[in-house]
């Protein structure tokens, strides 16, 4: 529905950064949550009951070789962080090449970087790592942003459309790259399983530009709304009994995260004159079935509101910082929005933390 100037007078009015295109990329290899039951052979009923009730068919993986007992064998540390940046300049190069092919640009035309993980350290991180893999302008600022988990996407979308709105008619890019499989822990115990049966690798990037004149949504404004009390419920931290890094999640995430979604939906649409009611179209990060669920009531939004986070879900699993924009993806294939819809991206993740946009069409 397009809203008139008297009836919202801050969205007529306002402007933003356009949207100019989207790519994603994923390993070659996926694998069906059965597949990985079988090929981990694990017969503890409570674990498989995770993996089969997760609302997930499949996931895109880099599982390692098997070792002499005929199951993937454990891998170190070392080999982790070695797969990390492996896959991921591949899968950070390929997403960012998809977008460029979409908007018709090229690496010449990047004037800024934004680079977002969670799955591993590196130093020099993956922006002057895919500068030098793609040949993108040395004088190319960048940004990388590591560890905030699964709501980075948002926090660097904030970034990146900020230095376009400094720069107008420049192209800032944003990449995130999430190599869930060089995050993941194999002691048995159902904290990990949990972990475990949730996550897939996959990288997505977006392109963005200040120029009104440009077709594609325009991102008009952010909130953010961060829960201390639960800042222990999801975190990446060492496990000294396994001798790695390990994420924990506490079970009661999605309800802490679904009960304060109306409070920063709240925020974000105050002062501009819209009600939720008018928001059209609806990209919430695909973190799982139970926070899905938990979001959609506290917000009553429909099974149709939520269809490509559960779409990414099923097909992809939780891909962390980059889910909402395999989200988007989706939306654009579908064709729905209409000029002058309004939309809301949503990301949640440690902190406990939920990230907002408001986007019109």
């Amino acid at each position: 529905m397009i809203l008139s100037e008297d009836t919202v007078p801050w969205v007529a009015t306002r402007s933003g950064p356009t949207v100019l295109g989207v790519g994603t990329a994923t390993p070659d290899s996926s694998y069906a949550q059965q597949d990985l039951l079988d090929m981990y052979a694990i017969e503890d009923r409570r674990i498989r009951s995770v993996f089969l009730n997760s609302a997930i068919d499949r996931r895109f993986l880099t599982v390692p070789p098997n070792g002499d007992d005929g199951r993937p064998r454990m891998e170190t540390q070392g080999e982790l962080l070695a797969k990390h940046k492996a896959r991921g300049v591949d899968m950070g190069a390929r997403a960012l090449q998809s977008c460029l092919k979409q908007t018709g640009a090229a690496v010449s035309d990047i004037g800024y970087l934004v680079c977002v993980t969670s799955t591993g350290l590196l130093t020099p991180g993956f922006s002057a790592l895919l500068i030098r893999e793609l040949g993108i302008p040395t004088d190319c600022g960048r940004l990388d942003i590591v560890g905030m988990g699964c709501n980075a996407g948002l926090n660097a979308l904030n970034a990146t459309t900020g230095w376009a709105s400094a720069n107008p008619g420049k192209t800032a890019m944003m990449v995130c790259i999430e190599v869930c499989s060089a995050a993941y822990v194999f002691d048995g115990t159902m904290r990990t399983s949990v972990v475990n049966s949730l996550f897939g690798d996959g990288s997505a990037a977006i392109a963005v530009s200040y120029d009104p004149e440009k077709p594609g949504p325009q991102v008009l404004k952010y909130a953010s709304c961060i829960v201390p009390d639960a800042v222990d419920a999801m975190r990446y931290d060492w496990d000294e009994e396994q001798g790695k890094f390990s994420f924990y999640l506490d079970r009661d995430v999605p309800y802490v995260v679904g009960a304060h979604a109306e409070r920063v939906v709240s925020d974000l649409l105050a002062g501009t004159g819209l009600r939720r009611s008018q928001i059209a179209h609806w990209l919430v990060h695909s973190g799982g079935k139970k926070v899905i669920d938990s979001v959609s009531v506290n917000l009553g939004l429909t099974r149709h509101d939520v269809r490509h986070t559960t779409d990414v879900l099923r097909g992809y699993g939780n891909l962390s910082s980059g889910s909402f924009l395999f989200s988007y993806e989706q939306q654009l294939r579908e064709g729905r929005t209409r000029p002058g819809d309004y939309g809301v991206l949503m990301t949640m993740g440690p902190g406990s933390t939920l990230e907002t946009a408001l986007v019109r069409y």
